[in-house]
């Protein structure tokens, strides 16, 4: 058996009795550095490092950066606990990690990870992967029968979406062997309801309980009364009213608005938490580039591949066409945004609901303004609606905007504050204008043009700009993925058409 790194501390009788197996030593006594013991340590005053910092073998070519050892020192010495840290910082990683400790100190044994539908394999699988855990993952999605049969098989976690929980939540609570909760995007259950009360029910027979969010309170500072009563009841009043009067002041009936101070007391009762921005991660540079792979629909997928290979596709009794080259690599960029022009020239919407899904759960992460970039016009309406209905404000600028209804939404971006996201055609915004209130870009699909695309870019690269920004990129087919190689890195794009061509 491994030793156990030892402490030496003051002898104290009250702490002798507490452990009387210690050992001796000069002036004072020896104690196991383990996290039953540091943790009773410093409910004792004692200021004891977290044994992961010194114990743990960080796994993979991946070097942690500093906030995601403070994460998982954090989560490793608190059964319960929230990371409220925004995109970008690798918070994914740090669950993974501590699960890793802990089973190597038997302190836990698997995890189940709650996440959003559009990450169970695309984040969650893909960052077992990444970092290069010693630990086996399945995703439990698809049919009941499918998620149980998942389930028996013998693994370290278990990945599953917020509404699959309902679908096997008995077995679930039969499963004691599974003793870490790790609830990604943990505001879902901001609002009552019966997935809020199956949560709150199935949270509390975990050992170990962390949830995650960039933003808690996306809405009001109440939002976080249903969030903190599935991990920590203890830190919130037992009924909503009595925490809604303490945070909020009723102007009417139907009123409420915050108190001075509420937001600081909505995080107060999301205790332990730790909280990072990008601010503070010394290791990254002023920006970077990430690229989010999504699922086609099915439908998609058959028609991308139909075009792809005749050129022509059915679809409702309307018709798709590609009757050259440029045609075809359009209509298949199209395809893979979900919205494309027919022969009747109206638009098809197609199944795109994973990456819509994954553009919403982008803006639930961060809880920076952002600007959304589709490089067709028809495509626009469809991803607004999709951002409105999920509760954001937002605005759409197309070539369609009259220029002073344009100039306005741009001011009550920048200015006032008043949307989270706008939804823009790039060539709209590609030169000239300052939108540094935004921080994070959100490509829904590549455009075929660099120079418009580094000056859409710009827009929150520029003078002005005090945070440091990200470019997302999302992408589910070969020509997506080749025409973002491309333009991120600013190589000859008629090179890459030409190149797309033939592999098309």
């Amino acid at each position: 058996m491994e030793h156990t790194p030892q402490l030496v501390i003051p002898f104290r009788q009250d702490i002798a009795s507490l452990f009387p197996n210690h050992g001796e030593h000069t002036g004072g006594m020896t104690l196991p550095h383990d996290i039953p013991t540091t943790t009773i340590l410093r409910k004792l005053g004692f200021v004891v490092p977290a044994p992961v910092l010194s114990q743990y073998k960080w796994t993979g070519t991946r070097t942690p950066f500093d906030v995601q050892k403070t994460t998982v020192e954090m989560l490793t010495m608190n059964q319960r606990a929230y990371v409220l840290s925004g995109m970008g910082v690798g918070k994914t990683a740090c669950p993974l990690w501590a699960l890793d400790f802990l089973k190597k100190q038997k302190q836990a044994s698997k995890m189940l990870v709650v996440a959003p539908l559009s990450t169970l394999h695309f984040v969650w699988m893909r960052e077992i992967f990444a970092i290069d855990v010693p630990l086996s993952g399945v995703v439990l999605h698809g049919s009941r029968a499918k998620r149980l049969k998942l389930l028996a098989e013998d693994h370290d976690v278990y990945i599953i979406n917020h509404d699959g929980i309902g679908t096997i939540y008995d077995e679930l609570i039969k499963r004691p062997d599974i003793d870490v909760l790790c609830i990604d995007e943990l505001a879902v259950y901001r609002n009552p309801g019966e997935r809020t009360k199956l949560m709150k029910k199935l949270a509390a027979r975990f050992k170990w309980a962390w949830g995650m969010t960039g933003g808690p309170a996306p809405n009001q500072p109440t939002d976080v009364w249903n969030q903190a009563n599935i991990l920590t009841p203890d830190t919130v009043p037992k009924y909503f009213g009595k925490f809604r009067d303490d945070l909020m002041v009723k102007i009417n009936n139907f009123k409420y608005v915050p108190r001075m101070g509420a937001i600081e007391k909505a995080y107060d009762a999301l205790q332990p938490s730790v909280r990072f921005t990008l601010e503070d991660v010394r290791e990254l540079p002023p920006y970077i580039s990430r690229r989010i792979d999504v699922a086609l629909g099915i439908k998609q997928k058959h028609v991308y591949e139909t075009i792809r290979k005749q050129g022509l596709a059915m679809l409702g009794g309307d018709t798709i066409s590609a009757a050259n080259k440029g045609v075809l690599l359009s209509k298949l960029l199209q395809i893979s945004l979900g919205y494309v022009y027919s022969e009747k020239k109206g638009v098809i919407t197609l199944d795109n609901d994973a990456r819509l899904k994954a553009l919403l759960d982008i803006l639930d992460a961060g809880p920076g303004q952002m600007l959304v970039f589709t490089g067709y016009k028809h495509a626009l309406h469809g991803i607004n609606e999709a951002v409105t209905r999920g509760g954001w404000n937002s605005a759409m600028v197309s070539g369609d905007t009259p220029l002073k209804e344009r100039g306005q939404i741009f001011t009550d971006f920048q200015t006032h504050g008043l949307y989270k996201t706008i939804v823009a055609h790039p060539q709209c915004v590609s030169h000239g204008l300052t939108l540094t209130a935004a921080d994070t870009v959100v490509w829904f699909g590549p455009i075929p043009s660099l120079e418009t695309y580094d000056q859409a870019n710009a827009r929150i690269r520029r003078t002005g700009q005090t945070k440091k920004q990200q470019f997302i990129h999302l992408q589910a087919t070969p020509a997506e993925k080749k025409l973002y190689d491309a333009l991120i890195n600013k190589q000859n794009i008629q090179n890459a058409l030409l190149s797309m061509f033939e592999d098309e």
